[in-house]
């Protein structure tokens, strides 16, 4: 009997998810991944700017996985036939901008968290004598902390401030002191289980990352991410619905009952499986009539929003000799970050063509700062990026804002417990995948779809 699967949720961890699900069961499945938005993708997203595609969301991911193999999203990428179609960014430095001046990122930090506290200079003034060694591991065998409690109980205020809150905020827009060290740094967390000092900690999670010599840290798809959106969703083969909210889910029979739509005029999906693959609050209100335990695991889980804004500026606009730079919160501008994408990407970058400027902008608990028109939104970027950057930046010949309101999940500690506690309570035959429940970053979510999708397969070869 052919079987049915739903893939509620159509970001990059539903379409790797409904991808394997073909790859494993072939033809002999029925699959259809809902999306309530009008197009797939999630915070995958690219647009036209100056002529040149420029992703209007996440705009690359980890080449190499965590073993030294090729991340999970190369991985799909070369499935799904875009293997030469990958593209790596420059050998340019990027820095931090910090008192009016932009300062180089010091080499050999693990996401800003520094091995070597000698690197540090003109950064951030390091309190060394913290980090002895009381005989005894930095944490216990699976305890979790905030980021911030480590590093400040270890190097001291400034490294946090000036070094970590960048980084971390350039990927979460969050807060050291707010955010899971097991969750954002797991290589970190598990070094520190059997290190007595944050300095061996971070060097034992350097060398066990096995990333290759010289090898690109970095990788996107040459034409854009939407490129491996459309291709997923090509290669799953499954039935796509747009548009339409999955309002409800009960059990029906051994399987899954689905009721889509308006209220007046409701439409029902049944299906032998589920892969949940949507935010916290809606999963959460799917869950709560079925597994309020799992519901209440993971209902919780803040969000943090975004803009970022697109500038595309005249050919021979000016600017420094890097990819861009992060912005410590101290500093106190809405940008908390800026990639010069025509020069950071060197496939995009042209004499002739436009320059091309990607700020960030807002960090968890800013909510209120980003209640700007377009318009001011991004007359307030174009000032902010000439201040941080040190140059005055011509008027942009064409320009975008993308918002991105509640888009990037916090991870407070204990996150990993509770999606545990919440996995465990779900009923057979339904799993959890995407950024509210494994984190962010492409290949995570790929990799997240892709086991959601094994453990439906499983639990179907058992029927």
């Amino acid at each position: 009997m052919r079987k049915r699967i739903a893939v509620i949720g159509g970001g990059i961890a539903g379409l790797a998810a409904a991808v394997r699900l073909r790859d494993r069961l072939g033809e002999d499945a029925d699959i259809t991944v809902f999306e309530q938005a009008g197009v797939l993708g999630g915070k995958l997203r690219t647009g036209d700017l100056g002529g040149l595609a420029v992703e209007r969301g996440a705009e690359s991911f980890l080449n190499s996985g965590p073993g030294g193999t090729e991340s999970a999203a190369v991985a799909l990428a070369r499935r799904l036939g875009l293997g030469e179609a990958l593209v790596h960014p420059a050998r340019q430095p990027a820095a931090l901008a910090i008192g009016g001046r932009l300062t180089p990122i010091p080499a050999g930090t693990l996401v800003g968290v520094p091995g070597d506290l000698s690197t540090l200079d003109g950064v951030a003034l390091p309190d060394a004598g913290s980090d002895s060694d009381t005989g005894k591991p930095l944490l216990a065998p699976g305890e979790d902390v905030a980021v911030g409690a480590l590093v400040r109980s270890r190097y001291g205020d400034e490294v946090v401030d000036r070094l970590v809150d960048p980084m971390l905020g350039g990927v979460y827009a969050g807060r050291a002191d707010q955010l899971s060290l097991r969750v954002t740094m797991p290589q970190l967390a598990l070094a520190a289980e059997t290190e007595h000092t944050l300095r061996d900690a971070v060097r034992s999670a350097q060398s066990s990352s096995r990333r290759v010599p010289g090898a690109p840290v970095f990788a996107a798809v040459d034409g854009g991410m939407s490129r491996l959106v459309s291709a997923a969703a090509t290669a799953s083969r499954a039935r796509i619905s747009l548009g339409l909210p999955v309002r409800e889910l009960s059990r029906h029979g051994d399987g899954w009952r689905l009721v889509l739509g308006p209220v007046p005029a409701p439409q029902v999906e049944d299906v032998d499986a589920v892969v949940l693959a949507i935010p916290a609050a809606p999963a959460a209100r799917l869950l709560a009539g079925l597994a309020p335990e799992a519901a209440q695991a993971v209902g919780g889980l803040a969000y943090a929003s975004v803009a970022l804004a697109g500038l595309a500026l005249p050919p021979g606009t000016p600017l420094p000799e890097l990819s861009g730079f992060l912005v410590p919160p101290g500093e106190g501008t809405l940008v908390k970050a800026a990639t010069f994408f025509t020069r950071k990407w060197p496939h995009l970058d042209s004499p002739a063509g436009p320059v091309i400027v990607r700020a960030s902008l807002g960090r968890a608990g800013e909510e209120d700062r980003l209640q700007l028109d377009d318009a001011a939104l991004l007359a307030r970027a174009h000032r902010e990026l000439c201040a941080l950057a040190g140059v005055e930046l011509p008027a942009p010949a064409a320009s975008w804002i993308q918002r991105w309101g509640g888009a990037l999940p916090q991870y407070a500690p204990g996150h990993a417990d509770r999606v545990a506690l919440a996995r465990s309570a779900l009923p057979p035959g339904l799993a959890l995948a995407g950024a509210a429940f494994d984190g962010v970053g492409i290949p995570v979510c790929v990799a997240s779809g892709s086991s959601a999708a094994d453990f439906v397969v499983t639990f179907l070869e058992e029927q």
